[in-house]
């Protein structure tokens, strides 16, 4: 088994390296990073927006379009596009799953998501947990280096 306090230490650095990758996101209200780690690889990433070929606009009117893909979700079908395999892999996650991303998390053989900032709404983390994978809230607000 693995070192709790390393384990914790690697958790933290994907951690951050999820929230750096949410700045790449256009969205105006929220911007939210992920990456897929698979034996301590990053095999895939993503964030929030809208998809190929789309303009860079999320909202309109304050209101985010239906269409933007979640940043889950952009991590989840890069990796159905690439060789990689995401069974019993980590996803990091800035922000809680919703429940429609949480589907996608169990269908990809996802085993552990960790989050750092929580969402209103605990439906997805709810089924997250209900399915059997491990879910871990970890604050990185004000964690030094």
């Amino acid at each position: 088994m693995k070192d709790p306090k390393k384990q914790r230490d690697l958790d933290l650095r994907y951690l951050r390296m999820a929230q750096i990758w949410s700045e790449n996101s256009y969205c105006q209200r929220r911007q939210v990073g992920a990456l897929v780690v698979k034996d301590k690889m990053i095999i895939s990433d993503g964030y929030n927006g809208t998809p190929s070929g789309f303009e860079n606009v999320c909202e309109e009117d304050g209101v985010t379009k239906p269409y933007v893909l979640h940043a889950e979700a952009n991590a989840i079908t890069k990796i159905a596009r690439s060789g990689n395999n995401s069974d019993g892999s980590t996803l990091y996650v800035t922000d809680s799953p919703c429940i429609e991303c949480a589907k996608l998390i169990i269908q990809a053989g996802i085993k552990r998501v960790i989050y750092s900032r929580e969402y209103r709404l605990t439906d997805g983390v709810d089924l997250l947990r209900r399915a059997g994978i491990e879910v871990q809230y970890l604050p990185t607000e004000n964690k030094e280096k």
